[in-house]
């Protein structure tokens, strides 16, 4: 299995700490707002990898933040906290606000059958972690005090800061994407505990106390903190989406090999933007669409994730109606032809013919989860006209779907139908064995009035919703 490590800028072997298991990291959302298709697509592209790392037979635990405290309106230090913000436009608590948006998240994961993480952690139930944490980066000599009393993390006492992303921090200049922080000693140098004493945060609703003082922590080391409490102070994987790479990837490289003076992660995986026709889609520029939006407009959850699967996750995704009805009727198209499989059964299987199908698989999703080119395979083997069996067919697709999370042999991509519709389908067969076939037609148009579209085929009838 090979994935591309924005590490090494390059595809590696996957090779995990502790054989046939791998820790799993992955930024989970701020939960000030919904996701939106934008996140959404990055959750996708990470629970491909989770699937195929159970497909190769690894025993994953996989771990996902939830931050409900910490992270401002920049990905920096400046702003306010979104969840103040929240709670201020809804006129709620924060943890009311947290509360709301997890769950909603969770239901957008389950529409697009992402697997869960074996575990959750939220920021607010981690503070003595952060605490502790923030303490051993103290103790190595990597934090300073502002005037004010935020915690800093010193980025000049750290070797190669920067390095994981490119940045060029000797020619660096305030203002493009710093700002002055008159507080600061370098400007890349970012907060790990921000304190109630400065009259710039005083008003922040949720605060702890601490070492240094009433406050709350950083968005940066909520992450190392409750990455290392489940996986360890080294782990085999991190992911998220490609914005992270800059800020908050760098920073939490930073503050955790401080802290531990060993490698943290060896693999970093990162998923490309997904583009609107304003630009990178994003809750601040307000120009998002969520999965709601989707089902509003008469498209399945899972139309989205094959649009996503049809582009590799380091490519950038081009969003647009026209593309996902595509998607839509792609999708459609492909369970009508499994419920033709299902229908019917022909000669017999070339056993080399099903172990190529399986072989050209597993090297696409392990090639750096090519999932286009695993699609390819996929109809390939649909539209096999000799030497698989249709049961043999089925059973191979079924493995495949265990990766490709598109439910392949339900009946319907937009729920199941009601008892009613298949009494009505079951009697016009009934008709059309009998030749009554102006009952059976009879049958037919009240079926079309109920938006249930019939096709007669070689091997039998099939149904869609029109």
């Amino acid at each position: 299995m090979k994935i591309y490590n924005t590490l090494s800028k390059k595809k590696e072997v996957f090779q995990p700490i502790n054989k046939n298991f791998t820790g799993l990291y992955t930024c989970g959302p701020t939960v000030y707002n919904y996701a939106h298709i934008g996140n959404l697509r990055t959750y996708i592209f990470e629970d491909i990898l989770k699937r195929v790392l159970l497909y190769n037979d690894y025993n994953v635990k996989h771990v996902m933040n939830i931050t409900d405290v910490g992270h401002l309106t920049s990905d920096e230090d400046e702003g306010e906290d979104k969840m103040d913000l929240a709670a201020k436009r809804e006129e709620k608590t924060p943890e009311q606000i947290a509360d709301f948006y997890i769950n909603a998240f969770r239901e957008d994961l389950s529409h697009l059958n992402i697997l869960g993480p074996e575990i959750w952690c939220k920021a607010t139930d981690h503070i003595s972690d952060m605490v502790k944490l923030i303490q051993r980066i103290e103790k190595n000599g990597y934090s300073y005090i502002g005037k004010n009393g935020n915690v800093y993390f010193d980025t000049g006492k750290f070797k190669n800061y920067g390095k994981f992303a490119g940045l060029d921090l000797e020619n660096l200049q305030s203002g493009v994407r710093i700002e002055i922080d008159e507080e600061k000693k370098h400007p890349r140098d970012f907060v790990l505990w921000f304190s109630t004493k400065g009259s710039k945060f005083k008003g922040h609703i949720l605060k702890w106390n601490s070492p240094w003082g009433e406050g709350w922590p950083g968005w940066h080391i909520e992450c190392s903190a409750m990455s290392m409490k489940y996986l360890g102070e080294s782990f085999d994987i991190h992911c998220g989406g490609i914005d992270h790479i800059p800020i908050h990837h760098t920073n939490e490289i930073a503050q955790s090999e401080a802290a531990t003076g060993r490698k943290w992660v060896n693999y970093w995986l990162h998923g490309e933007f997904l583009i609107m026709k304003q630009g990178k889609m994003a809750k601040s520029a307000g120009n998002f669409v969520t999965l709601k939006t989707l089902i509003k407009q008469n498209y399945g959850p899972l139309d989205f994730r094959y649009m996503c699967l049809n582009t590799h996750y380091r490519k950038k995704l081009n969003f647009d109606w026209e593309g996902l009805k595509s998607s839509q009727n792609a999708l459609s198209t492909l369970k009508e032809n499994i419920r033709i499989l299902e229908q019917s059964d022909n000669g017999g299987t070339n056993p080399k013919k099903t172990v190529d199908y399986k072989e050209n698989f597993l090297e696409a999703v392990n090639d750096d989860l090519n999932m286009p080119k695993a699609l390819e395979v996929v109809w390939k083997l649909v539209r096999e006209e000799k030497n698989i069996a249709n049961r043999d067919k089925l059973k191979i697709l079924e493995k495949f779907d265990k990766v490709l999370g598109l439910d392949l042999r339900k009946t319907e991509t937009a729920g199941e139908i009601s008892p009613e519709i298949t009494d009505l389908i079951n009697k016009r067969e009934e008709y059309r064995k009998q030749k009554n076939w102006a009952k059976a037609d009879e049958m037919r148009d009240k079926l079309l009035e109920k938006g249930i579209v019939l096709q007669d085929t070689a091997h039998g009838v099939i149904w869609k919703k029109k």
